[in-house]
């Protein structure tokens, strides 16, 4: 979500994150997190408190004036998934290669880039 102020409506916010923000906190489906000073009276969100109680990483670019916030982990550390991408690459004889062929191996994996 990129935001040019921190108070946005709490339908946008829910649109835009899937965390609709009620009374009791904020909710999506069954699960609802207690966010006390989240919303206003005004029916606006505060969202640098709404992101610092979902634990979604909030981003500022001062120099323009803009704000991302990213998708919420409930514990700021997690991650959605653990499964890791299984991209296919070129070994030194520019044969294809996969990871998932190394499955059940510890592997280490060295990235280099000239720039």
């Amino acid at each position: 979500m990129i935001l040019t102020e921190l108070r946005t409506t709490t339908r946008e916010f829910a649109q835009a994150t899937g965390w609709e923000p009620k009374p009791e906190g904020l909710c999506r489906g069954e699960i609802c997190v207690p966010a006390p000073g989240a919303l206003s009276a005004d029916g606006s969100l505060d969202v640098a408190i709404a992101a610092a109680r979902l634990g979604m990483p909030l981003v500022e670019d001062a120099d323009h004036g803009v704000w991302s916030l990213g998708p919420a982990t409930l514990s700021g550390k997690s991650l959605n998934t653990a499964v890791a991408a299984d991209p296919e690459l070129m070994n030194f004889d520019g044969s294809p290669f996969r990871l998932s062929s190394l499955r059940g191996k510890k592997v280490i994996l060295v990235a280099w880039s000239s720039y």
